[in-house]
């Protein structure tokens, strides 16, 4: 598929994608074990913007019910908001990490980095008051793990001055895998039943019962995260042609390998502390994108998040629809669509690796 390159073109994909998460978000909204009219949830929604604005016109004449408010508004809509947060977020760290990194197969849930938040964040549970542990130190728990499991990866994979890719996995595996074993431990050895719930949600990541007080955080981050990357896209586009390169551009890039540590830790402990461990949608989405604008973060960067934003909305949506009246944790469909991409990446980087082989045993 060609990029997209020309501004005009790119602004229109940005324009599909922001109405394709509008429709994807009202499906979510609309569709489920009991469906919705869609001029209903309208209705709700502009009663209740109309509520914030305090225009009391709209309030007049409501013509749905109590039950119907509670699903709209109190359930569906908070949840669809978190899944797009927490996939725009996630997507957002892929792009970040395949660029620190150099590596197509960077991931924060393969490279362990959602192990890592997963240990801070039962920790924050068991040591702590289950009941008093609100989503801030949650998400500090989180922030704390992801940051030590990057920099443990990171510093397993560097050899000899430089990052080896084989390394980088072998090293994100058996990290990630310490890691979950930790989690099981603390949650064996901390007495607490309610441990049990908390860590089936952090191992395979799920949206069920959000509420509209746990957007805050996790949108200010995305928010504050998002205009610092834009700010760091040039420093990116080096980063990735090599440290070499970047360093005869004036890019300070020990100064900004440890600013985007902090970034992917923070990016990633704040939406793990939200929904869990949801895997493999920072390998997936930052491909796609690419594929679709090229390789210039100013354009990656944004297209990644609506794309991650769209993506989980209708994972989610399908999660809760495919085996209802049963619900499956997002993160088992994430996997499911995941692993088979993963296979497909290493066969397609092995196949480019025989190709340059031959050409370079061809060379006269």
């Amino acid at each position: 598929m060609k990029p997209l390159q020309a501004p005009v073109a790119a602004l229109m994909g940005m324009v599909l994608l922001w109405l394709a998460l509008g429709l994807a978000m009202l499906a979510a909204i609309t569709w489920g074990s009991a469906s919705v009219h869609i001029g209903t949830v309208w209705s709700i929604v502009l009663d209740r913007a109309a509520h914030a604005l305090s225009a009391q016109a709209w309030l007049d004449g409501r013509s749905w019910s109590s039950q119907q408010f509670q699903i709209v508004w109190m359930i569906r809509m908070p949840r669809a908001l978190l899944a797009a947060l927490v996939g725009a977020g996630l997507a957002v760290v892929g792009v970040i990490m395949q660029a620190m990194v150099r590596n197509p197969l960077a991931d924060p849930y393969m490279l362990g980095v959602s192990s890592g938040a997963s240990v801070g964040a039962v920790s924050v549970l068991a040591y702590g008051s289950f009941a008093a542990a609100g989503v801030f130190a949650i998400t500090v728990g989180s922030f704390v793990g992801a940051l030590v499991a990057t920099v443990l990866v990171y510093l397993l994979a560097h050899h000899r001055g430089h990052i080896q890719s084989a390394r980088l996995i072998l090293s994100g595996v058996a990290v990630g895998y310490t890691l979950m074993g930790i989690t099981s431990l603390i949650t064996l050895t901390a007495g607490q039943r309610e441990l049990a719930g908390a860590l089936l949600t952090w191992t395979l990541g799920s949206l069920a019962g959000t509420q509209w007080r746990v957007l805050a955080l996790p949108a200010t981050v995305l928010v504050l995260g998002m205009l610092w990357l834009g700010l760091q896209a040039r420093n990116l586009n080096a980063l990735l042609a090599g440290e070499e390169t970047a360093a005869t551009l004036g890019v300070n890039t020990q100064r900004l390998r440890r600013q985007l540590f902090v970034a992917v830790s923070l990016l990633t402990g704040t939406m793990v502390a939200a929904s869990g461990a949801i895997g493999f949608i920072g390998l997936v989405i930052p491909h796609i994108a690419r594929m679709l604008v090229g390789s210039d973060h100013r354009r990656v960067l944004p297209i990644s998040a609506l794309l991650g934003a769209i993506f989980l909305v209708i994972v989610d949506l399908l999660a809760r629809t495919w085996f209802a009246p049963m619900e499956i944790p997002v993160g088992v469909i994430t996997s499911l669509i995941g692993g088979p991409f993963f296979i497909w990446m290493l066969w397609r980087n092995a196949a480019a690796s025989q190709g340059a082989d031959r050409a370079i045993g061809g060379a006269p």
